[in-house]
C-alpha cells in the first residue's frame, strides 16, 4: 500500500497510508493534514496545496504538466526546483512518498 510522508514547516510528521491512483492531497484532506489547503479540490484552479518533494522521490512522479507549472507561480511562498501541487501527484503501489508543506498557502 502507498504511503506519503507529510512533514510540516514547523517539523510536525504524518505517515499516511493511500490506495493507488490516490493524490498527495487527497490523502491529505481526508486525514486532516495541516499545511495543504486545497480551495479548488484538486481540480488544477488553485496553488494552495504547494508541497516540496524530497529530491530523491522526484524521479518516481509522473512530469510536471503546463498548467501545474504555470500555478505554481503562484504560490505564496517562493517556487523551488522540488515544488509541486499535491493533487497533481498520484500513488502507485508500494511507493513511499516524503513530502515538506510551506509555511503557508494562503
Amino acid at each position: 500500500m502507498p504511503k506519503v510522508t507529510y512533514t510540516s514547516a514547523a517539523g510536525g510528521v504524518d505517515v499516511l497510508e493511500g490506495n493507488a491512483g490516490d493524490s498527495v492531497m487527497e490523502v491529505a484532506v481526508r486525514n486532516g493534514v495541516r499545511g495543504i489547503v486545497a480551495e479548488c479540490g484538486g481540480s488544477l484552479a488553485c496553488s494552495t496545496c504547494h508541497v516540496f518533494v524530497r529530491a530523491e522521490d522526484l524521479d518516481r512522479l509522473d512530469p510536471m504538466g503546463e498548467l501545474e507549472d504555470e500555478m505554481l507561480d503562484g504560490t505564496t511562498e517562493e517556487r523551488r526546483e522540488n515544488s509541486r501541487l499535491s493533487c497533481q501527484i498520484k500513488l502507485a503501489d508500494d511507493v513511499h512518498l516524503y513530502v515538506h508543506t510551506p509555511e503557508s498557502q494562503v
